[in-house]
């Protein structure tokens, strides 16, 4: 079996090289490929993806190129973890929204806009790449924003599955809290990438008993902390929204917070620095523990799982992915982009049925997958009119002279790589 990582000198490769090594059971890889054009952090990388393979005793080989296609050729599937405009661009999409007072952040309002923007183009090129080379190749996308750039490739007709580690992470901790093994623990996940809600917790598999009441009583102020949102607000809901719901939820507060103090975007730039760093060192053949602050926790275990199911390798029978909707929620269109629980097979994801949701929920959701189409027309034909249109139907900016304001400031910070522009 061949793996391609495109946005493979990442420093979130580890994480994955980790997941592949501990699960090569699941997953028995013959050839790893790392693709990135950043040659210099490329070697560091799979220099410690080599040491970690020999540590745990994996036969696989791990090869490391910028030729996108020979990376590609032959792999059964092309996992996309690659960051268009690295940290500098990401810096800028969390900072200049808030001069309007407007949520900086990069997958979401003004900047994640932004960010679909650059990406989208790339993304869609490597996979008419890989298609031109390997057409029964699955591509597996971890580049943000998920859902928009999964929507993107499916509607080229790419065989593409869109993968997030906020549904694992979520299970690993109400499992830890619960008391049982995470395979255990089957979550009624709803909504969009970024945009969901844990509306059950049950026992066994989607038809167990849910637990999330007595969940919420007994550890619901630890979830609302981690969550950054008020335990009340949690206990009248009812589910436990995504962190990124807080965007929504708190929003004005938000932005006074994002005003005081560094940006994530900062954060992740000094702490890449560091990394890489530790990956220099030649004795060095574990991940360290730094990169569990980096981000992506549990998404080597997702993309394993995930990989070995669409390839016929075993993997679990249900998981929350980006798939196309096709009726599962009757409020959206057929081609919008959901992630939620679906059964997982070579022929790819279907979505599990959900039970008819709460408006409110509902009603975000929609005007959200509003946005998202908007926001793909802007990406894929641009112009001014578009982004604007874009921003306008944003529940996060909605004002016209806000709309303006951050669609010329968009512009003007993303110039190089908007060819349109």
């Amino acid at each position: 079996m061949k793996l391609t990582v495109v946005g493979g000198g990442s420093t979130y490769t580890p994480e994955l090289i980790d997941g592949f090594a501990r699960l090569r059971d699941t997953l028995p890889i013959e050839e790893l490929v790392l693709v990135d054009p950043a040659a210099e952090r490329l070697e560091l990388v799979g220099g410690l993806a080599r040491r970690i393979f020999a540590k745990q005793g994996h036969p696989g080989r791990i090869v490391t190129t910028d030729d996108l296609d020979k990376g590609v050729e032959g792999a059964d599937a092309v996992l996309l973890q690659l960051r268009v405009g690295g940290q500098a661009a990401r810096q800028q999409d969390e900072t200049w929204p808030l001069e309007c007072g407007c949520v900086g952040q990069e997958t979401t309002g003004a900047g994640g806009l932004a960010k679909a923007l650059r990406t989208v183009p790339v993304v869609l090129d490597i996979a008419e790449r890989v298609r031109r080379t390997n057409p029964d190749a699955w591509i597996i996308d971890f580049t943000n924003p998920v859902g928009i750039v999964t929507r993107a490739l499916l509607q080229a007709g790419h065989k593409a599955v869109g993968l997030c580690n906020v549904a694992i992470g979520f299970q690993r901790k109400f499992a830890g809290m619960l008391g049982v093994a995470p395979a255990d623990v089957h979550l009624d996940h709803v909504g969009l990438n970024h945009l969901t809600w844990e509306t059950g917790v049950r026992l066994g598999g989607p038809e167990g008993e849910d637990v999330l009441p007595k969940l919420l009583t007994a550890h619901g102020t630890d979830i609302a902390a981690d969550l950054h949102l008020p335990r009340p607000l949690l206990d009248r809901l009812g589910v436990v929204p995504s962190y990124y719901l807080r965007y929504y939820y708190a929003h004005d507060e938000v932005v006074r917070e994002l005003r005081t103090k560094p940006s994530r975007a900062a954060e992740v730039a000094a702490m890449e620095r560091e990394l890489l760093d530790l990956y220099a060192d030649p004795a060095l053949d574990e991940k360290p523990e730094l990169l569990a602050r980096r981000g992506g926790a549990f998404y080597s275990e997702a993309a394993v799982d995930l990989t070995a199911s669409l390839l016929g390798r075993g993997g679990s029978t249900y998981q929350v992915v980006n798939a196309y909707n096709r009726g599962t929620l009757p409020f959206l269109p057929d081609d919008a982009v959901i992630e939620v629980q679906a059964a997982v097979g070579p022929k790819g994801p279907t979505p599990l049925s959900v039970p008819s949701e709460d408006p409110l929920y509902g009603g975000l959701m929609a005007s959200v997958t509003t946005y998202e189409d908007l926001a793909l027309r802007a990406a894929l034909h641009g112009g001014r009119d578009r982004v604007f249109r874009a921003l306008l139907a944003h529940p996060l900016v909605g004002q016209y002279v806000y709309a303006e304001s951050l669609t010329d400031q968009l512009i003007a910070h993303n110039r190089e790589h908007l060819a349109w522009a």
